[in-house]
């Protein structure tokens, strides 16, 4: 199921230098060859929205929603580009995925890149989650007869392509909705039960040290309808309304 997007893009943060939104799921974030059928492309809705040229200085996979952030010249691009390079932002994940995951780990395992990467060694990856609930659902998968879920609170200390995908894959903990290293099995019952279609992984915040104002900025963005309605379906809300990484109050759902 392919999302369709909004013309308007929810604008979470702006200043002189820098705009980030919050990316919906399944918008890519510019024109790849790996997707060239593709029409919308949140750098360009982005740009056509305000009216000038942006700069990308991170990337957001296409079924990741979340803080996705823009530099508005290319002299504001370069610091924070080199602080991505040196591990500088703070970035902090949602996600749900199969199991009981452990209450609290470190996930240290280097990443191959993809064949079109163009880069052939592997490159270290390191990766520190924390377990916030679980449920049991009485929903048959497999060979099993219920089905065990938990949310887990991710933050990435390297910034590796589809690094916390991989590395929850690594875990057998896979990411629920994702379609190329997750478990279809479970992907086919939450779009059939649960009407859950998405990848359940969220980007909720992203902390940095603002170059022109030397400031700590931190930008957040709530929770998708879909992953929301899940979480709260599965009685999780009180555990969101304890995360100070995703803006409070949470939204009321229809």
């Amino acid at each position: 199921m392919e999302l369709l997007t909004e013309f308007m893009l929810k604008i979470i943060y702006e200043d002189a230098h820098y705009v980030a939104i919050n990316k919906p799921n399944g918008l890519l974030v510019h024109r790849t060859r790996i997707a060239e059928e593709k029409k919308e492309f949140a750098l360009q809705m982005l740009r056509d929205q305000l009216g000038y040229r942006l700069f990308p200085l991170h990337r957001l996979d296409r079924g990741t929603s979340g803080v996705l952030l823009f530099a508005k010249t290319a002299e504001a691009a370069a610091p924070l580009v080199q602080a991505f390079a040196e591990r500088q932002p703070d970035k902090t994940y949602y996600a749900v995925v199969r199991g009981y995951a452990p209450e609290e780990g470190t996930i240290d395992s280097p990443i191959r890149p993809d064949r079109d990467n163009g880069l052939k060694e592997a490159q270290e990856a390191v990766t520190h989650f924390t377990r916030l609930a679980t449920v049991e659902l009485p929903i048959p998968v497999g060979r099993y007869q219920t089905a065990r879920y938990s949310l887990v609170k991710i933050k990435p200390e390297t910034g590796r392509m589809h690094q916390i995908r991989k590395h929850f894959a690594h875990l057998r903990h896979y990411i629920v909705g994702d379609k190329k290293h997750g478990d279809w099995r479970h992907n086919l019952m939450f779009l059939e039960e649960l009407g859950s279609p998405f990848l359940l992984l969220h980007a909720a915040s992203f902390s940095f040290k603002h170059p022109y104002t030397g400031e700590r900025t931190v930008i957040q963005a709530q929770l998708p309808e879909n992953m929301q309605r899940l979480c709260e379906q599965f009685g999780w809300r009180e555990e969101l309304k304890n995360q100070t990484d995703l803006p409070q109050p949470l939204p009321q759902l229809n």
